[in-house]
């Protein structure tokens, strides 16, 4: 059945329809999105779930089976002192997750914002704003989120608020881009003509306006968080022992992987699935909010 004749008979959204439904029915077109969407929904379940489906203690020693290879009794092995690496993934997903979502959600936050009221002042000041946006973004940002991480101090917490400064400047060009395009508008040159505070006009009429394309590069950018919150604990600037974090414990099994291949295996698949199901999710929400993917 197509979607004219489900729309004709009520069964389903129609076209012009914004709401949950019409996002939902145009998820399931997409079998690869709603992949991704079955990958975030079972790693949210273990994130919160993780202290009652964990079946051993992560922090516990356990030195009489130290580097136990998979088995019913541990089922991703043993680290180099016993601890479960099956408990480890598990709550390991607690910490790189929640780093992940919190360095988008910071990140997401204060470039919106800076964004919005430069491109909706203008002037002098969004040119002074910009110029040193392109002065950070001139950085790679691997290099520039590893070295505020080694000023600040080698904690996850640094880790974190590293990455998210070196994410703001992308957000604060969406953002920037989305209030040039929305300050012609009508209602917001009424605004303007009526004399309302320009904090008010990017509060009411600019931001809500212009987060659709800022919600789908959060998502997208969820997996890169991940990713790079791991690879700076993978060189000893992140999480520090004994925390459970992927990247962390990535970094102390490689030296186990040529006779112990389970112990850095198992937390980078853990990765990389993550990264791969938010990927996914953002490139299914980008089709839907682009008009020129939308028929396709």
């Amino acid at each position: 059945m197509s979607l004219e004749s489900a729309e004709a008979e009520g069964t389903a959204p129609a076209r012009s329809s914004s709401g949950v439904g019409y996002l939902w029915y145009q998820l399931r077109r997409s079998p690869l999105t709603m992949v991704g969407l079955g990958i975030i929904v079972v790693v949210l379940f273990i994130m919160v779930a993780a202290p009652w489906i964990a079946p051993y203690n992560p922090d516990k020693l356990d030195l009489l089976h130290r580097l136990a290879a998979p088995s019913l009794a541990h089922f991703f092995g043993t680290d180099e002192v016993g601890r479960d690496i099956f408990s480890r993934v598990l709550w390991g997903a607690r910490t790189s997750v929640t780093v992940g979502l919190a360095i988008v959600a910071i990140s997401m936050v204060f470039g919106t914002v800076i964004g919005a009221f430069s491109g909706l002042v203008g002037g002098r000041i969004d040119t002074l704003i910009m110029r040193f946006m392109d002065v950070v973004l001139s950085f790679p940002s691997f290099v520039m989120a590893m070295a505020l991480a080694a000023a600040l101090g080698p904690n996850l917490i640094n880790a974190m608020l590293a990455i998210a400064v070196v994410r703001i400047p992308f957000y604060v060009r969406l953002a920037r881009g989305q209030a040039l395009s929305l300050r012609s508008k009508p209602y917001v040159k009424a605004a303007m003509s009526f004399g309302a505070p320009r904090v008010q006009i990017m509060r009411r009429h600019i931001m809500p306006n212009a987060m659709a394309p800022i919600i789908v590069q959060a998502t997208l950018d969820i997996g890169l968080a991940i990713l790079t919150a791991s690879a700076l604990s993978f060189i000893g600037l992140g999480a520090q022992q004994p925390t459970a974090e992927w990247g962390a414990m990535v970094a102390t099994g490689r030296d186990y992987l040529l006779d112990q291949w389970w112990y850095p295996t198992f937390p980078g698949l853990a990765i990389l699935i993550t990264a791969v199901g938010f990927n996914l999710l953002g490139d299914g929400l980008r089709d839907m909010f682009d008009p020129r993917m939308r028929g396709r």
